[in-house]
């Protein structure tokens, strides 16, 4: 029964992002423009549309280009010159591949909760890298193409309709304008939105069980099939859904940014083995702060030494390419833990270990080294690794011990 509904949800997805722009235009629209000419939708609504259709397509970048671009291509009804004409994601070579990724993913998902961990999470990768490569092409190369195609297909034979000038700016009435404004802002909309949809997904990566995955999901299915079902129902009222959806996804975008950041440097490091070729430099490395210290928020990216006075200084750039600004560790005992995925920097307190920093995958096995460099107290196992060694302990009677910093 689960099943049936999320394939259904997805049908009324696909639906909704198939309607041709003229049928969401007139739906429950009745104004007086719209008695005068039965063919022009009221001003401002092509602008409602393009609000709605970028929201949707930024939260499930492949499966709203795909979907799109099979609606471009069937509008054409077979006409060779039309199809000739037909942007990069309404060629079939695009758009049905696209359809197939989605569907084995919506299979995969279907069968998430049964499957493993193990068995899932290379898939849950698979599907990450392909959200992020979707989004980051979609954000230049499809959404400036849809302004324009939604621009054309609110003004037939009326170019005024979507212009300034329709809202009361007569003297900006200009095609130009329009693509010079509403480009870009659709772009600023696309990745804004689009990075709270990535940092679902590197939720959906990290976690280890099936049933967050599977309620992660449903809730991204929800948000996009709002968007669709408002915007169908009412373009104003779908134009204002998704300017909430905007508005919340701006609060946390550099919570988003941060948190997509960290995902995709640790698959990249996992998918690519790079500690098989990673040595730690002898003064300073690259981390993850592992919680919000001063007023710094937690997976702050940048770089960990030891100052001249024998402190531990983070430094890192806001957004990564601000101004460089520094943090002064509190002063303490502080060890590396071993993870059995990835490791972390402690801070010990009275007989209580708090993670101070992340590390990428690309440290494992190097947590002596870490140690050594920053002169840190020793090393301990840390989450399922320190779990396994306690276990071994009951058998072995062996008791666990905590490593003394090795020899630079």
């Amino acid at each position: 029964m689960k099943k049936l509904v999320s394939f259904t949800a997805m049908l009324l997805i696909a639906a909704g992002l198939l309607l041709p722009a003229k049928v969401q235009a007139g739906t429950g629209m009745q104004t007086a423009s719209a008695t005068a000419s039965k063919n022009a939708p009221p001003p401002g609504v092509g602008i409602a549309t393009t609000l709605s259709t970028i929201t949707g397509v930024a939260i499930s970048p492949l499966f709203g280009v795909s979907a799109v671009g099979c609606y471009q291509y069937m509008k054409c009804d077979g006409d060779q010159e039309k199809i000739a004409k037909l942007p990069w994601f309404a060629n079939p070579l695009f758009f049905v591949p696209g359809l197939l990724i989605v569907l084995a993913c919506f299979i995969k998902d279907s069968a998430g909760i049964a499957l493993p961990v193990t068995l899932k999470k290379p898939f849950d990768i698979a599907e990450t890298i392909e959200h992020k490569i979707s989004g980051l092409v979609a954000t230049g190369a499809f959404v400036p193409i849809m302004v324009n195609f939604i621009r054309e297909a609110n003004s037939p034979g009326e170019p005024v309709n979507l212009s300034l000038a329709a809202m009361g700016f007569a003297a900006v009435d200009s095609h130009w304008l329009y693509s010079t404004l509403m480009i870009p802002a659709a772009m600023a909309v696309f990745f804004i939105v689009f990075l709270a949809s990535n940092a679902i997904n590197i939720l959906i990566l990290l976690s280890p069980f099936g049933v967050v995955d599977a309620s992660l999901k449903a809730f991204r299915t929800t948000i996009l099939a709002s968007v669709v079902g408002t915007a169908w129902i009412n373009p104003w009222m779908g134009a204002a859904w998704s300017l909430v959806i905007i508005f919340i996804s701006w609060l946390i975008a550099g919570w988003s940014f941060r948190l997509s950041h960290f995902g995709l440097t640790f698959v990249w490091e996992f998918v690519a083995r790079t500690k098989n070729r990673f040595i730690p430099d002898a003064k300073e490395n690259r981390v993850f702060l592992g919680r919000k210290t001063g007023k710094v928020p937690t997976r702050t990216y940048g770089t960990l030494f030891r100052n001249e006075k024998n402190e531990l200084e983070f430094h890192y750039h806001p957004w990564l390419v601000l101004p460089r600004r520094t943090l002064v560790l509190p002063a303490g005992n502080y060890e590396t833990g071993r993870g059995f995925f990835y490791s972390e920097i402690l801070r010990v307190e009275n007989n209580s270990a708090r993670t101070a920093f992340l590390l990428s995958p690309r440290y494992r096995g190097h947590e002596e080294r870490i140690a050594a460099i920053y002169n840190f107290v020793g090393t301990r196992d840390i989450g399922l690794r320190a779990a396994w060694t306690w276990f071994r302990s009951l058998f072995t009677g062996k008791t666990p011990v905590v490593a003394a910093p090795a020899a630079a």
